[in-house]
C-alpha cells in the first residue's frame, strides 16, 4: 500500500484503512497468533484484538517502517503479553488436530507418510522454547529476513541468528531420533 493513500486514510477513513489491512494481512496474522498460542479459536481471538488496537493507535503509526512492520510487532508485543497474562497461565485450552488436505496428484502411501512427517515437524517446532520456536516461524512460515526479525522482536540481529541456529540443531536431533 502506497504512503501516501495510507496517510490519507489515517485522516479520514480509517475503517476504511483497517478493511483494507485486514483483507491484507488477516490470514498472516492468524497464523502468527496461532504460531504463539497454538489454539486457532485464542488466536482468532487475539487477531481482532490486534486489529483492534490498530485502529485506536493509527495516529502512533510514525512511517518508520512499513505498515506491515508496523502491525506485525503489534502482533508480537500483543501475543507475548497474552503468553504473560493470568489467563493464559491459568485457563486450560484444548489442543487443536492438525488438518491437512490430500492431494491427489500423490498415492495413499505417501499421503500418510507426508502427512506423519508434516505433524512430527509441527509437534518439533511447537516443542520447542518460545523464543526459538518464533524465529523459526517468522524466518520459514512467514519469510521475513533476519534484519525484519530483530526489528519486530527487538532483538539484536546476532541474537536472532544465533536462536535460529540452535534452534535448527534443536529440531535436527528432535527428529533424527
Amino acid at each position: 500500500m502506497e504512503e501516501s493513500i495510507i496517510e490519507d486514510l489515517i485522516v479520514h477513513d480509517r475503517e476504511k484503512l483497517i478493511d483494507q489491512l485486514m483483507d491484507e494481512y488477516g490470514q498472516s496474522l492468524l497464523h502468527l497468533t496461532y504460531s504463539y498460542v497454538g489454539n486457532r479459536e485464542v488466536a482468532e481471538d487475539l487477531t481482532q484484538e490486534i486489529f483492534v488496537k490498530c485502529y485506536q493507535k493509527l495516529e502512533q503509526y510514525q512511517k518508520k517502517s512499513s505498515l506491515k512492520s508496523w502491525i506485525w510487532r503489534i502482533a508480537i508485543n500483543h501475543c507475548k503479553d497474552y503468553l504473560r497474562s493470568w489467563h493464559h497461565k491459568h485457563i486450560v485450552v484444548s489442543e487443536e488436530k492438525l488438518m491437512h488436505a490430500p492431494s491427489q496428484e500423490t498415492e495413499v502411501e505417501d499421503q500418510v507418510i507426508q502427512r506423519y512427517e508434516d505433524e512430527e515437524l509441527v509437534k518439533t517446532v511447537w516443542s520447542l522454547p518460545d523464543t526459538y520456536k518464533e524465529v523459526i516461524y517468522l524466518y520459514y512460515f512467514e519469510e521475513l529476513t533476519i534484519k525484519e526479525i530483530s526489528y519486530l522482536t527487538n532483538v539484536n540481529q546476532n541474537t536472532i541468528k544465533t536462536r535460529l541456529k540452535r534452534a535448527k540443531e534443536i529440531l535436527k536431533e528432535s527428529l533424527e531420533v
